[in-house]
């Protein structure tokens, strides 16, 4: 009795003490995210081909991911893209984010693939 109580004492130890080690090695754990991307040339709202001089990336992030984004981008702009009623935009630098009653939220950020800059990932 005594031994199996030892042991469970010890192993309710580790336990605890392993799940205190894996929070403050990942202290903000990756999660899943929804996304569609676009490689193009030109100019957002004119995309081509992407060539061989200019390769472009757009990325579109929708979900749960991009409202965790859009929560971390406050305050919400003056601007909007629309006249939808409830629609909300949110921006810093080159990331934008919007939410929309009707489709939710929708994150966009893009580079340049060629020399590795940020730029605008989406236009309204």
């Amino acid at each position: 009795m005594k031994t199996s109580l030892l042991l469970l004492s010890t192993a309710a130890f580790l336990t605890t003490a392993a799940s205190a080690e894996q929070k403050a090695i990942y202290p903000a754990p990756a999660k899943p995210l929804k996304a569609e991307y676009t490689v193009y040339s030109g100019e957002l709202g004119n995309e081509q081909p992407p060539t061989r001089t200019e390769r472009k990336l757009s990325v579109e992030v929708t979900g749960q991911g991009a409202k965790d984004i859009f929560d971390s981008l406050y305050p919400d702009d003056k601007v909007t893209c629309s006249d939808e009623a409830g629609e909300r935009l949110r921006s810093k630098g080159n990331i934008t984010c919007s939410y929309v009653p009707a489709r939710g939220y929708r994150c966009f950020f893009g580079f340049d693939l060629r020399t590795g800059r940020s730029i605008a990932g989406g236009s309204c």
